[in-house]
């Protein structure tokens, strides 16, 4: 079973699946995550939604560069996390099924491309207090091998 973060289900909402990849990206005793100005301001791992038939691999390379400007090395899977949320951005009530890979940033190519973003250097022991998921708190303390941050909700 894949642990869920977040908002607790809405009864009688239906959700529409929505796979996606986001990356840890340690570089010493940094953390490089992205800052969301919109719909609410907020830091998150970079990432995003799987387009159809894209490799989840590509997938993740493309995010990351188009929220950071940077290139990445993939280390490994860590795991999984799901959480359910409305995404005003595309009007969608989503069950968001979040893979997290262990990651390091090689190259920075220029500044982001996605409206909005924007890449923020941080020390990792802040990124377990100010990334605005619960889902990427605690995958971001299983990389670092530290007790969960971010509440869980709902059966595991």
């Amino acid at each position: 079973m894949i642990r869920r973060y977040g908002e607790p289900l809405r009864q009688g909402q239906r959700y529409r699946r929505r796979p996606g990849v986001y990356a840890i990206l340690l570089d010493g005793g940094d953390l490089l995550a992205t800052h969301q100005a919109e719909p609410v301001p907020e830091y998150q791992l970079p990432g995003g939604g799987i387009d159809p038939g894209e490799h989840p691999v590509a997938a993740l390379h493309r995010e990351v560069f188009e929220e950071t400007g940077w290139r990445i090395a993939i280390d490994r899977r860590l795991g999984a996390f799901r959480r359910f949320t409305y995404m005003p951005e595309y009007d969608l009530w989503a069950e968001k099924l979040c893979s997290v890979y262990l990651a390091r940033p090689v190259r920075r190519l220029g500044p982001p491309s996605e409206a909005g973003h924007q890449a923020v250097w941080m020390p990792v022991e802040a990124g377990l207090e100010l990334l605005g998921n619960p889902g990427d708190r605690a995958m971001l303390a299983r990389a670092l091998g530290v007790p969960g941050r971010g509440r869980q909700s709902g059966p595991r």
